[in-house]
């Protein structure tokens, strides 16, 4: 595949989608499906339904967050092409918006070639789930900075070429998020494990299928971060950038915006604006719009070089802090733009005022059964708190159930007021 331009722009789209909305009921309502209802799908859900859509949410279980709010919800395994299709046939939708990972991509293709609208396209969605197709396209095609790296389909060909990318090393499973699968690897004695973890600890590891892995090198980092980078009908936009501490892969905290060096801020738009045009071109070439709102993750080393890591095509769970931090959260930005209504500038902005900083603080219950919250009151006695609990019905092992959200004078204190308002949460268990 050949690199494509570094100053290649995509230009905004003279396209106009005139859906009609505000008749969720009508005979000429907008007919949206989410594939997959999760916090995150409850909020995009949430910001559908205030425009005016009609909206369909399908989980793998009963009483998903989104499900509580939607018009009408459905439960299968969306891996499964066959219950996918009858979905799609029942629902007939206008636009489908994918959630997770866990998806038939094949059945989403076929529903893009038949003038349903992908979000933010079938083949951007197959693409950014592979992380071999991935980083492909952003190393190789667009020429975006990343770890050395190679890839391996077997045990024998992961111990090859974790000796040439060397030790220590990451150890991942192609298709799989938020660290499932994933290994740290320090000498050529722990190969043998990582291959077993990615190949059981993966998502979807009961497919009974061999996944190939992606092995790189462990960068020298200093911090990560998340610049979300909206797609729409007015070209595209990054918002300010988010800064993030993770455990085990997983997110734990964010907070927006993080003050860094202006060229590491730079570099770091730069490269994130770059990473979703060459997607968007993905999508134009299939004839799909591209539109809607990307996670971009990118590494921070210790002698400020920006890396790129991956790209979640949809809002990411780091940018729960935009709940609290701009006019227009990452969720009513996606919503805005899958619907075709322009995204600018203008309508990423912070709404927190000057030298302020807003923290979200994930609340991860471990444990089995039914959990609620109490001393609910107490938690947000402070005006510059938020907080979203997620209602899921239940637990099993560790789960995230609840977001707390705050605003303060610096990235400390924001952050130290969100981990309060979780910490004063009572845990009620039946």
């Amino acid at each position: 595949m050949g690199r494509m331009s570094e100053n290649a722009e995509i230009q905004a789209t003279t396209v106009t989608t005139d859906h009609i909305l505000g008749t969720p009921w009508g005979k000429n309502r907008t007919r949206i499906l989410m594939l997959g209802s999760g916090e995150l799908g409850k909020e995009v859900t949430i910001e559908l339904m205030r425009l005016g859509a009609w909206v369909c949410a399908a989980d793998s279980y009963e009483g998903a967050p989104a499900a509580q709010v939607a018009h009408e919800s459905r439960v299968l395994d969306m891996a499964d092409p066959t219950a996918l299709q009858a979905l799609f046939d029942e629902i007939r939708p206008d636009i489908i918006v994918p959630e997770v990972e866990a998806i038939a991509t094949e059945d989403l293709a076929a529903a893009a070639g038949s003038g349903i609208q992908v979000v933010p396209s079938a083949d951007v969605a197959s693409i950014c789930m592979d992380r071999e197709r991935l980083r492909v396209l952003a190393h190789e095609d667009l020429g975006l900075a990343t770890t050395p790296y190679l890839f391996a389909g077997s045990l024998q060909e992961l111990r090859r070429n974790a000796e040439s990318v060397g030790y220590p090393c990451v150890v991942k499973p192609i298709m799989s998020s938020s660290g499932h699968g994933q290994s740290v690897v320090d000498s050529a004695e722990g190969i043998d494990a990582a291959w077993h973890e990615a190949q059981v600890g993966r998502r979807a590891a009961g497919a009974g299928s061999v996944s190939r892995v992606i092995v790189e090198a462990l960068a020298p980092l200093d911090y990560e971060l998340t610049v979300l980078t909206v797609s729409s009908s007015a070209g595209v936009v990054t918002c300010p950038p988010i800064g993030q501490r993770q455990e085990h892969g997983d997110y734990r905290e964010s907070w927006q915006p993080a003050y860094v060096d202006p060229q590491v801020l730079s570099t770091a738009q730069d490269m994130a604006s770059r990473a979703v045009r060459g997607l968007v071109s993905q999508a134009r070439r299939s004839g799909e719009r591209g539109w809607g709102v990307f996670g971009v993750e990118l590494f921070v080393l210790d002698d400020g070089s920006v890396l790129f890591n991956e790209v979640s095509p949809r809002p990411h769970d780091t940018g729960m802090v935009t709940m609290i931090s701009q006019r227009l959260s990452e969720f009513a930005l996606h919503a805005r733009a899958i619907l075709g209504i322009p995204v600018t500038r203008d309508h990423v902005r912070l709404c927190i005022g000057p030298d302020r900083v807003a923290a979200s603080h994930a609340l991860v219950v471990h444990g089995e059964g039914e959990v609620g919250f109490g001393n609910v009151a107490q938690a947000l006695a402070c005006p510059d708190t938020d907080l979203r609990i997620f209602s899921k019905p239940v637990v099993h092992g560790h789960r995230r159930m609840a977001v707390a959200l705050a605003v303060g004078d610096d990235e400390t204190r924001a952050r130290a007021l969100a981990a309060r308002v979780a910490g004063d949460l009572r845990q009620e268990r039946s």
